[in-house]
């Protein structure tokens, strides 16, 4: 028996766990929900498969705060990018990080809804649960970096804000050209940039005083 503190093997173990979430929050990622398995994930993780039931009740556990773990990150990447730009530029500057290149390079690190969506209707409760949770929380990210942000229509634009983001993404690594690839980022982000660009144009244009000249 372990001559350990309690705390100490209390502390222990939460450290493991994570471990393990970490590894598999990369592995969801890169290999689907479908490509991610107890016994891979563990030994990635240098344990044992038996030990894996010390820390989880099933496979769809790991894989819902797997999941969980990986839309924190997304959200904390595009909160970051938008952290101190001033409001007319905070969702351009979001946009560009989102639909850059290495964003679609970086499968394992990314955003979970591009690399997972299609799959996401296949899954367990508590993993879908994760991913409706995260699409409202990032497009309550996106609303409130809009210029209009708290008027009528805000959020259905961001809604396809998120939509045109995440399908943009989807198709830029579902392709085998890179200059195809390129194009569809870049395309989208240009058409959500105008669009952000000309909001935030209008909203600048002073309503003119009755009976002014037009």
């Amino acid at each position: 028996m372990s001559n350990s503190p309690p705390h100490s093997r209390a502390a222990a173990k939460e450290a493991t766990h994570e471990r393990i979430v970490s590894v598999a929050s990369r592995a969801i990622r890169r290999q689907g929900y479908h490509g991610t398995g107890v016994a891979d994930i563990m030994k990635e993780a240098g344990l044992t498969h038996g030990a894996f039931y010390a820390h989880f009740e099933s496979r769809e556990a790991m894989l819902a705060e797997a999941a969980a773990k990986a839309c924190t990150e997304s959200a904390a990447l595009a909160a970051g990018a938008a952290a101190g730009e001033p409001s007319p530029h905070a969702l351009a500057t979001m946009l560009s990080a989102y639909l850059s290149r290495q964003h679609v390079e970086s499968v394992e690190m990314g955003c979970p809804l591009v690399a997972l969506g299609s799959e996401t209707s296949r899954q367990a409760p508590e993993v879908r649960r994760v991913a409706t949770r995260h699409i409202k929380e990032m497009v309550d990210l996106i609303a409130r970096q809009s210029p209009q942000w708290g008027q009528p229509g805000t959020h259905e634009q961001a809604l396809v804000t998120m939509a045109t983001m995440v399908g943009a993404l989807v198709l830029a690594r579902a392709v085998d050209e890179p200059a195809l690839s390129d194009s569809l980022r870049e395309a989208a982000l240009k058409h959500l940039t105008q669009l952000t660009n000309s909001t935030h144009a209008a909203d600048a244009v002073p309503a003119t005083p009755p009976g002014a000249p037009g």
